[in-house]
């Protein structure tokens, strides 16, 4: 096995993250995410030996990104409303390939432990840094509300990206993110 080398695994799971956005779980094949990566036939298999570590490696890598991407996201203090707002637009708009191999993933870990283990850490963290955004922006919804609040915003995100993209504006995002935090106070 050649030694690891962190660019090429990048270049790998960033194949791999983009074919799961145009071509599904059933598009995800060593031989594609080499050839989309432009790598030679090999080298992907010689990083994940089967199918589904190379579906561990994109959620590990999703997972990164998004960590960093809300890392970010946190240090800016706004209004909730306008940080929701903002969060979601990226995600349908910016960030839609990510989040439709996000869903892709999350589809497939249903029947995947493996992989559904990879992914407990994007709730988890989801969780931890909104209850800890709600502390920093003094925000009145009740903790035992931020559950919903969540889930709600996952409907409404999963809505966002998998609707045609010329279909997604701020207005009807903020219209959502007001109905969301509305409803959870």
């Amino acid at each position: 096995m050649p030694p690891a080398n962190p660019a090429r695994r990048r270049a790998l799971t960033d194949a791999a993250i983009e074919l799961l956005a145009s071509s599904g779980v059933h598009g995800l094949t060593h031989r594609a995410v080499e050839k989309a990566a432009d790598l030679p036939p090999g080298t992907a298999s010689n990083y994940f030996r089967s199918r589904e570590a190379l579906l561990v490696a994109a959620a590990e890598r999703v997972a990164e990104l998004h960590h960093a991407d809300t890392g970010r996201a946190v240090g800016r203090p706004a209004p909730l409303v306008d940080l929701l707002t903002e969060s979601l637009f990226a995600a349908a708009t910016t960030l839609r390939t990510r989040y439709l191999a996000i869903f892709e993933l999350q589809l497939e870990a249903a029947r995947r432990p493996a992989l559904a283990q990879a992914l407990t850490g994007l709730h988890d963290t989801a969780s931890q840094i909104t209850a800890g955004q709600h502390d920093r922006l003094g925000l009145t919804i009740p903790r035992e509300k931020i559950p919903a609040m969540i889930a709600l915003y996952g409907g409404a995100l999963f809505t966002l990206v998998t609707a045609p993209p010329e279909n997604v504006n701020r207005d009807l995002v903020r219209d959502l993110v007001r109905v969301i935090v509305d409803g959870c106070a």
